[in-house]
């Protein structure tokens, strides 16, 4: 069953409330995560919109950053959208500040403009369909590497892709009131929780 699959999201600052609300519309319960032993008893993970570098100074500062590796390294899923895209990716470019780097992608802040430059439009999303975009000050993504899939492209331009366990948007359909984007990433979470309870059982 799918119902109350534990998914953590990453409560520092952002639009964490958007997620929840999100999460709890699709039958999963939400945990928020702010110290790294938040993570022990998750299927996956959101890391929502906000400011990046707020979110990775305080990652690294409370260690949580290394958990999140950790759990990547276990298979656990990781859905990013915005700035957690922005953070989960190997190359931001134009920056130094913290990040995952667990995705092989190059990616480039706020590169649609500014706040008043943001916009929404429709997107064709393989596996789900058309589907309402939101873009708020959105990164874009630039390059993709290593079998990266493109699930979604907005002007030739890549705007949702997966790499094995991750996903990653640079929209919010959490601001759209779209709920099978986050209905994709409990499928990921839902086959996790299904290895990981076969393996107890060997």
């Amino acid at each position: 069953m799918i119902n109350m699959l534990k998914i953590g999201v990453l409560a520092f600052q952002g639009d964490v409330r958007e997620h929840i609300e999100m999460l709890k519309k699709i039958g999963a319960e939400p945990i928020k995560i702010k110290l790294a032993e938040h993570l022990n008893d998750v299927y996956g993970l959101i890391m929502p919109g906000g400011e990046s570098t707020t979110i990775g100074f305080l990652m690294k500062k409370y260690k949580v950053d290394k958990a999140i590796k950790e759990r990547h390294k276990q298979g656990m899923p990781i859905y990013g959208t915005c700035a957690g895209a922005i953070l989960l990716s190997k190359e931001i470019i134009g920056s130094n500040q913290p990040k995952l780097g667990l995705a092989d992608i190059s990616i480039k802040r706020n590169d649609y403009g500014r706040q008043i430059d943001s916009f929404e439009t429709e997107l064709d999303i393989k596996g789900i369909g058309k589907s309402k975009g939101v873009f708020i000050r959105a990164p874009v993504i630039k390059n993709i590497y290593n079998g990266v899939e493109i699930l979604s492209e907005y002007k030739n331009q890549p705007v949702m892709v997966r790499q094995n366990n991750i996903l990653i948007t640079t929209f919010h359909p959490e601001l759209a009131n779209e709920t099978r984007v986050h209905k994709y990433f409990l499928n990921m979470a839902q086959e996790y929780r299904q290895i990981r309870e076969m393996q107890k059982d060997l």
